[in-house]
């Protein structure tokens, strides 16, 4: 879901405490054309990706405040293997990788880490989902820009939206953009930024910093099937008086290649470690 990111970063790190509206955007209107578009593009969103089976495996890039990795990945139906192969521009060490074979192989022989995996995927998509479904009503819509190959959107909250779920509290604190690639109608990009601190308990338990930013892209990989290519979080902040937040993330996904059906976690963990499996013999 396009959500997966946003609600494991930001959302999660601010779902218990109510947040203040800013001053001024009680005056705004939201165009109702450009909010009936904006739902059209959700119950797209949603009915592909439940008809969404596909399996990827493609070469992650991840940037932290510790370091950049590259990782590979492969999709499964029984769940994702990930495998590190650099860090800070060079290869890992042949100790290194064989600690990643290791690690894969402890995962792939474990049904309760895969079972965890599994849980925490279905949560993430379901709060995903539940705040996709918000979208249309949790924000005043207007059309910043309009071609024959998408549309871009500009969004800030309603201060009339009572949001539903504890999830829902966070959107009163953001403001941005949704652009939706035609004739298809799926989110092709979303972006947003905090537009005021946003203070738990007067600030004593804690403060979201004004001006963190996050930045979603997706593309086409093959007819109805869109993936996230690239997502950006940056966020400061702290809770609970002491602990600080600083969710500070860019990933770039490249290098997509289908995974055939049927393929299993050993042949996934085959296919990162290089060796030759039935999988690889078919191609």
């Amino acid at each position: 879901m396009i959500f997966g990111k946003l609600c494991s970063t930001f959302a999660v790190s601010v779902l218990s405490f109510g947040l203040l509206v800013p001053p001024g955007l009680a005056e705004q209107r939201s165009d109702a054309h450009a909010q009936q578009l904006v739902k059209v593009a959700v119950d797209t969103e949603i009915a592909a990706d439940s008809n969404d089976h596909s399996r990827w495996r493609y070469r992650s890039t991840v940037r932290r405040p510790e370091g950049e990795f590259v990782y590979e990945v492969v999709e499964t139906d029984n769940g994702s293997i990930k495998k590190k192969i650099r860090q800070n521009g060079q290869p890992l060490s042949p100790a290194d990788l064989d600690k990643e074979n290791q690690r894969i192989q402890s995962f792939i022989h474990d049904p309760s880490q895969q079972e965890k995996q599994r849980k925490d995927s279905q949560q993430d998509d379901k709060r995903a989902e539940e705040m996709l479904r918000l979208l249309p009503n949790a924000f005043l819509w207007t059309i910043k820009s309009d071609t024959p190959q998408e549309t871009t959107f500009s969004f800030v909250p309603d201060p009339n939206f009572n949001p539903p779920s504890m999830e829902g509290r966070v959107f009163a604190a953001m403001a941005g953009e949704i652009t939706v690639a035609k004739p298809e109608n799926r989110i092709q990009r979303i972006s947003g930024k905090l537009i005021h601190d946003v203070t738990f308990g007067f600030g004593l338990l804690g403060r979201m910093e004004q001006g963190g930013t996050f930045n979603v892209e997706r593309r086409s990989l093959a007819p109805k099937i869109w993936q996230i290519t690239e997502s950006h979080v940056h966020i400061q902040g702290h809770v609970l008086l002491f602990k600080n937040i600083s969710e500070q993330e860019d990933e770039i996904k490249t290098d997509f290649r289908p995974t055939p059906p049927a393929t299993t976690l050993e042949q996934a963990a085959n296919l990162l470690r290089g060796e030759p499996t039935a999988l690889s013999a078919r191609r």
